[in-house]
């Protein structure tokens, strides 16, 4: 079924972002302001193989941790009511891509790299793909990221907003599209 057919109001949302953006706070909080069953891709697909992110990729490969990612992304933007968090890469598929912007509505987590930087020791230990890299490595990784997560239906810049702050007016956000287009 192409959710393109069904309500704006019943689309499942996806949230996209550079990883530490926060997507998965911000989306749980959303979900359960909405009343709606949030999933988050990257816990689910631990869940599968019963192994941490960071063990997934040593074990199995990234390639395998990306085909897993686009099942379930796959199945759950078809979906309706869900609220999904992603994974900072899942927008390097082009397929991942094209069913997030015709199966559900589409929030970028943008951030500034002063701002995500100062995460950076927050994270890298849980995030594989930051793993033995400088931070000119770093640097040129969450930029060339930014340009993956130019399709999107609306954006906020996270800098000036805590995660309460961001759930609440993309809530306001997704009312005010509702009831301007549905």
């Amino acid at each position: 079924m192409n959710n393109s057919e069904i309500s704006l109001r019943e689309k499942s949302i996806v949230f996209i972002g550079f990883m530490g953006v926060g997507k998965t706070t911000v989306a749980k909080l959303v979900a359960e302001k909405l009343y709606r069953s949030f999933i988050d891709i990257d816990a689910e697909i631990e869940k599968k193989f019963q192994m941490a992110t960071t063990e997934i990729f040593k074990t199995y490969g990234e390639q395998k941790f990306r085909e897993k990612e686009k099942e379930y992304i796959l199945k759950y933007t078809n979906e309706r009511l869900k609220v999904i968090s992603v994974g900072g890469g899942a927008f390097l598929q082009d397929d991942i891509r094209q069913a997030c912007m015709e199966n559900a509505i589409v929030f970028y987590l943008d951030i500034s790299w002063e701002s995500w930087k100062d995460r950076l020791n927050m994270l890298v230990d849980s995030r594989p793909v930051l793993q033995n890299r400088s931070i000119e490595d770093i640097e040129t990784l969450f930029h060339e990221r930014k340009k993956i997560y130019s399709e999107h239906n609306s954006r906020l810049e996270t800098d000036n907003f805590n995660q309460e702050e961001a759930a609440t007016y993309i809530i306001d956000s997704l009312k005010l599209a509702w009831e301007l287009y549905d």
